[in-house]
């Protein structure tokens, strides 16, 4: 399989997944700076995705997974003993759902597009800003109640996602000091090995 990505981007969450469910993955590199955007090898990306976003998954019959809530899921479930993913049909599998669910809506699109745009203006952004505030204080609740990840005590392909996302935060100028459970879900899952070799492996700067 092969996985289309972008440095800084929301496809180190199945990089992320991969590793840590033993899977191995060939990676290609998306410039998304360029229109069209282009691979490594130089391909007009949006010829083989024609949505232009990363991540990508490409299976190994030559079809094409896309939306990163589904290919994290779709990797945890090829190797359920890495416990990614609860079992489909049990409460626990909606729980993980309804949290990859909150993340891509309430978070993910509050960061982007509208704190990466500067054109959006500093008012929309102090706006996203202050909604990002409030969803963050529900994940940070969660943690003091159950915490230290999402589902409790397991790693799970949602706290890759929630890591990859919060992630964006120094960059974004989202203020993190108000949550210092959340702080520590930062520095417990960067920790990981197998996070610190995606971000290694996508050019990403590693915390000491």
């Amino acid at each position: 399989m092969k996985l289309y990505y972008a440095t800084g981007t929301c496809s180190l969450s199945p990089h992320i997944v991969a590793l840590e469910a033993g899977i191995a993955l060939d990676l290609e590199r998306v410039d998304i700076r360029t229109t069209p955007h282009r691979t490594e090898s130089g391909a007009d990306f949006t010829a083989r995705h024609a949505n232009g976003y990363v991540p990508a998954l490409e299976l190994d019959d030559g079809s094409l997974l896309t939306e990163g809530v589904a290919i994290v899921q779709y990797l945890a479930d090829l190797n359920p003993d890495a416990d990614l993913a609860p079992p489909a049909g049990t409460p626990e599998r909606y729980r993980l759902q309804s949290w990859l669910n909150f993340i891509a809506t309430e978070l993910h699109k509050m960061y982007s597009p509208w704190l990466f745009h500067p054109e959006y203006g500093a008012q929309a952004q102090e706006v996203a800003r202050d909604k990002i505030a409030e969803r963050l204080a529900y994940v940070e609740r969660q943690f003091a109640a159950s915490g230290p990840f999402l589902l409790g005590d397991t790693f799970t392909a949602a706290d890759a996602y929630l890591f990859t996302i919060i992630g964006w935060s120094a960059f974004a100028r989202v203020d993190l000091t108000p949550f210092p459970q959340l702080r520590d879900f930062l520095d417990l899952v960067g920790a990981r090995p197998h996070v610190r070799e995606a971000m290694n492996a996508e050019g990403m700067k590693l915390a000491a």
